[in-house]
């Protein structure tokens, strides 16, 4: 399963709208309502800098970056994204609505966090120390359901049911 596009190449990235209808069409049509764009020339990049497309009812997964450099910025470029951010035992802490009056958020290492997408073609610009490690890039809440499972959409429905 496809869940990014190619990294870019040269000396320049500019974000048009080719590439903004690109990444859209490829969310909408990814079963995973979702596709990454990255935006830096190669994964061992100092500094992961990505665009992510996302549609409603994609599920991701409460996680946390645990190394002690992984703040996370993210940017709303359109749409309405809603950060929860949850205590260790799996309670919605906050709630942070991302939209274009509101449109940055700031997550600082080791806190556990989820998005619900509200919108369709929702468009987020995220920065990450990097270089990208799958294997510590991120620790899925073990309280949370697997992407995949069955136990997914009951426990998106019931964090958006709680709104």
């Amino acid at each position: 399963m496809k869940t990014a596009l190619p990294n870019p190449t040269g000396e320049v990235f500019v974000l048009n709208d080719s590439l903004l209808s690109q990444g859209k069409s490829a969310s909408r049509k990814s079963p995973r309502l979702r596709m990454i764009l990255p935006v830096q020339r190669n994964q061992n990049a100092k500094v992961q800098r990505l665009l992510n497309f996302l549609q409603p009812g994609t599920y991701i997964r409460p996680h946390c970056h645990p190394r002690d450099h992984a703040s996370e910025s993210v940017c709303l470029l359109s749409g309405h994204l809603e950060i929860l951010i949850f205590d260790s035992e799996g309670g919605v802490r906050a709630r942070h609505h991302l939209r274009t009056s509101s449109p940055l958020i700031d997550i600082e290492p080791g806190t556990w966090h989820g998005m619900i997408v509200h919108a369709p073609d929702t468009v987020i610009f995220e920065v990450k120390q990097g270089p990208y490690d799958p294997e510590t890039d991120k620790e899925f809440a073990p309280w949370s359901p697997g992407e995949n499972s069955p136990e997914a959409g009951p426990f998106l429905t019931g964090l958006q049911a709680e709104a």
